[in-house]
């Protein structure tokens, strides 16, 4: 079967739609009062008693920092000036226990594990992520995907062989074993005519495919970037499941295509590789429709990572560039409806089928949040049944974390790891891409200050 129009975003699938009209329809028709809203308020401080003085102190300095656009926006040349002035090694000590400690778990494994158990003893699970990925302009040649591919079977060794949670998860990026430039030229080939998803899967075993409008180069490239993730696919399956990353929309649709081979060949009998849809953007319920009627069609599982998105300010700069439509909505409460909409329409397919569908509700957003879990309650998706859990990123949005794993659910927290130096890059990008959640962290600080306002009091009572 061709994969037909998942991969051409302003070409929506004919049955998809009759899908989106059939899911919507039922799950408009169910409206119950809600049963958790009381539970999950997140209005607790004590969520916040599980961390010491030193972390409440280092997480508020860092939040205050972040509240400020213009720190966030350049906060890249000053980390470049601020080691040119102290150094390497100074601007190292500077950061590992500040920035560096409150987003990345660690360098090597022994800082990792010691990460993970504390994580662990808060109901908490890790989702391991290797920050590496490249963009147009910064290919670095085939040892560097070696290399980073090597990175990521460590990965997968490490999430399973530590007994830190049960059903561990880790993220991939595409672009860490394969050229962006690349990815961008597969998406205008298949734009104009797709490629079969056997044709990918031949050449994840070692066929010596050709693919149309490829030259012999991009062709090698491509084939050892298949390669490289069929060994880490083969690695990771009845281990450890795999959560591939979106990116920007001029490569997604490559990177869609490569995932849904990997997940054709890999998810017959579970979700071992999962994809992830990007809310903010305009086309996303439409591309989630048509990977569900492809995971039907095809047979395969189908894992989902739920994401609002993180490239929003370049995606419509680019645009604008380039005179297309802005590819993102145009404004917040349409991306709090895309995302609503998309997470209503997956946990009904996971309440009647929890053993072919999966997904990870990747969010910040309270409301979200509480949609999912109220959703969960109304259609008896069991809490830690495996088909839904949560996700947040490591040092952040804490006080939801904690609240939904003292409920019972399955949260997830994905975590980063690495030298300074490598981790430095991701950091960076991670501030400037999700400055509008930076900005929006009010809460979460005035929680901080009642919590250290209470152990101050207990201290000077004591």
């Amino acid at each position: 079967m061709m994969l037909c129009s998942r991969l051409r975003p302003s070409l929506p699938h004919l049955l998809s739609m009759r899908l989106v009209g059939t899911v919507a329809s039922r799950t408009v028709a169910v409206k119950q009062p809600p049963l958790l809203s009381a539970t999950l308020a997140f209005e607790d401080p004590s969520a916040f008693r599980v961390k010491s003085f030193g972390e409440l102190i280092r997480a508020l300095g860092i939040f205050h920092f972040c509240s400020f656009p213009v720190l966030v926006n350049n906060c890249g040349k000053l980390m470049s000036v601020a080691r040119t002035l102290l150094g390497r090694r100074g601007f190292s000590l500077l950061l590992r226990p500040t920035v560096y400690a409150q987003f990345v778990a660690g360098e090597n494994e022994s800082e990792i594990s010691r990460s993970m158990e504390k994580m662990s003893l808060l109901g908490l699970r890790p989702m391991l992520a290797v920050p590496i990925e490249e963009d147009l302009g910064e290919s670095t040649g085939e040892k560097r995907y070696e290399d980073n591919m090597e990175a990521m079977l460590e990965c997968v060794r490490m999430s399973h062989s530590n007994a830190w949670s049960k059903d561990p998860m880790m993220q991939l990026k595409i672009t860490a074993l394969l050229s962006p430039e690349l990815c961008v030229k597969l998406t205008t080939l298949i734009a104009q005519q797709p490629y079969d998803l056997n044709l990918l899967v031949r050449a994840m075993d070692g066929e010596p495919i050709t693919f149309p409008g490829l030259d012999e180069k991009e062709m090698t490239h491509f084939l050892c970037g298949l390669r490289r993730l069929n060994k880490i696919a083969e690695a990771s399956v009845n281990k450890v499941r795999v959560l591939v990353d979106a990116e920007y929309t001029y490569m997604n649709p490559a990177l869609s295509l490569v995932t849904m081979a990997m997940m054709k060949k890999f998810n017959k009998d579970g979700a071992w590789i999962w994809n992830t849809y990007q809310c903010y953007l305009k086309e996303s319920r439409s591309l989630l429709l048509e990977a569900l009627h492809l995971s039907k069609s095809e047979g395969f599982c189908l894992g989902v990572k739920l994401v609002r998105g993180a490239y929003m300010d370049k995606e419509r700069k680019l645009a604008e560039k380039e005179g297309r439509h802005d590819p993102v909505h145009r404004c917040w409460e349409d991306t709090n409806d895309s995302y609503n909409g998309s997470l209503d329409v997956m946990l009904e397919v996971i309440s009647q089928k929890p053993e072919r569908y999966r997904i990870i509700v990747a969010t910040h957003n309270e409301e979200s949040v509480r949609r999912a879990a109220e959703r969960m309650g109304e259609l008896g998706i069991d809490k830690d049944g495996g088909s839904v859990c949560f996700g947040q990123l490591l040092g952040m949005c804490d006080h939801v974390s904690l609240t939904l794993a003292k409920e019972g659910y399955a949260v997830y927290k994905s975590v980063p790891y690495g030298s300074v130096e490598d981790t430095l890059p991701y950091l960076v990008r991670r501030a400037q891409e999700n400055r509008t959640v930076l900005q929006g962290i009010r809460k979460e600080r005035d929680l901080l200050r009642r919590e250290l306002s209470r152990r101050v009091r207990l201290r000077g009572g004591s």
